[in-house]
């Protein structure tokens, strides 16, 4: 698509072609190419080859699970209760979710209106995220069509868990909602767009007490089984709140690789406003990044002193602790600082790639490598590591298409 655009090729961007007549439906879709233009573009893409040579394999593995069950793809255990469907799809991709309500809050709340050209990039890394963990949920569950039952009819209000899937459920409706404008502008319902934003205050503020919540609550999970998680990952007092911290690193770093991304292989559906703020706002997604990293490692070291775990550091663990620190946290905060100081939103980007990375490692330490630390390494099953990579993939074609079609990285030009 960029080299069609290089050509002349000119995306819809509104109601109305250049003639006067407006856009159907099946037009928008294909992105104001002809059908046969279209799948000829697709078929150049090699990376829509790599997807569907992931499909040919992972579907009938994710059929089979459903058919086999739960324990024809995974070594799941009493054990080890939590696998890849819940170590990366739930406390990896929940975190990196939190941009959605972040930058709700920056823009509808505090009136940072200079935002606005990103805000609904992340409304939808928020609201996609939360989707797919959902998605992923459900094939560790499996059963999906008893969803209801601990939702409205065996009920546990005691549980933790049963907080964060009530927290989870109510700000995807929330997400939904903030992204009805641009669907209502691509779609053309104007009175949708006019009654979401008559109360967009109201879904703002439902997401940050949401969002506040759930991220804890996560962490309040491990609170479930003490002494199972290495000491070094596990602070029965400051769970909570370092996983609530390193979401907002996380949200604002995973916004700003996703805008990368965007720049480098979207830049066809990326207007001038987008693309002319983009390193001025990935400085400022970046400042802010750096203030939760900056409080996230302080109170992780102080999580260490008030459990008096320093021992723990001159061991194996504590090696690979560091090394997640090192990595995952200072190089990424250092990173960040001199990006801010000296105006270097290349550098800024790099950083957030280095922080994603470690906030993916901590989840994953936390969720599965340092689970049971003190009796055996569970090495997940070769069928769960490919359904993991097809839901997944669909995550990045779901996200590819509305980015491609919605006014997400583009001001839609309405009729007058």
């Amino acid at each position: 698509m960029n080299s069609l655009k290089s050509q002349g090729f000119a995306p819809v961007v509104s109601d109305l072609k250049k003639d006067g007549s407006e856009w159907t439906v099946k037009e928008k879709i294909m992105l104001g190419l002809s059908p046969k233009e279209y799948w000829a573009v697709q078929r150049r893409n090699p990376f829509n080859w790599v997807l569907w040579v992931i499909y040919a394999v992972g579907l009938p593995i994710l059929v089979g699970r459903f058919i086999f069950g739960l324990g024809w793809v995974t070594h799941s255990s009493y054990d080890y209760p939590w696998g890849l469907f819940l170590g990366w799809g739930l406390f990896v991709m929940v975190p990196l979710s939190a941009s959605g309500f972040m930058m709700g809050t920056t823009v509808e709340l505090f009136g940072r209106k200079d935002f606005k050209p990103i805000e609904r990039l992340g409304l939808l890394n928020g609201l996609l995220g939360y989707l797919f963990a959902v998605m992923f949920l459900q094939v560790d569950l499996g059963q999906p069509w008893r969803l209801i039952y601990p939702m409205f009819v065996s009920l546990g209000p005691a549980a933790v868990l049963f907080l964060v899937a009530w927290h989870v459920a109510t700000y995807l409706s929330c997400q939904v909602a903030e992204l009805v404008p641009a669907f209502s502008e691509w779609m053309g319902f104007p009175k949708a767009k006019k009654f979401i934003k008559s109360m967009v205050l109201g879904l703002t503020v439902a997401g940050i007490i949401l969002s506040t919540l759930h991220q804890g609550a996560l962490g309040a999970l491990f609170t479930y089984a003490p002494g199972k998680v290495h000491p070094l990952w596990y602070s029965s007092p400051f769970q909570w709140f370092h996983f609530f911290v390193s979401a907002v690193f996380a949200g604002l770093s995973m916004l700003i690789v996703v805008s990368t991304l965007t720049k480098w292989f979207m830049r066809w559906r990326c207007d001038e406003n987008y693309l002319n703020n983009l390193s001025k706002l990935t400085l400022g997604l970046a400042k802010g990044a750096s203030l939760a990293l900056i409080t996230y490692l302080v109170t992780k070291i102080i999580g260490i002193a008030h459990d008096n775990n320093w021992a723990y550091l001159l061991t194996g663990w504590g090696a690979w602790y560091m090394f997640e620190i090192v990595v995952g946290v200072l190089l990424p905060l250092t990173f960040y600082t001199m990006a801010v100081r000296n105006s270097n939103a290349s550098l800024a980007r790099f950083a957030a790639f280095l922080a994603v990375f470690g906030i993916a490692l901590n989840r994953l330490n936390t969720a599965l490598i340092t689970f049971n630390w003190q009796l055996y390494q569970e090495i997940p099953h070769w069928r769960e590591v490919v359904i993991v990579i097809t839901v997944y993939s669909t995550y990045i074609v779901v996200y590819r298409a509305v980015l491609a079609r919605m006014p997400i990285l583009y001001t839609w030009k309405e009729k007058k």
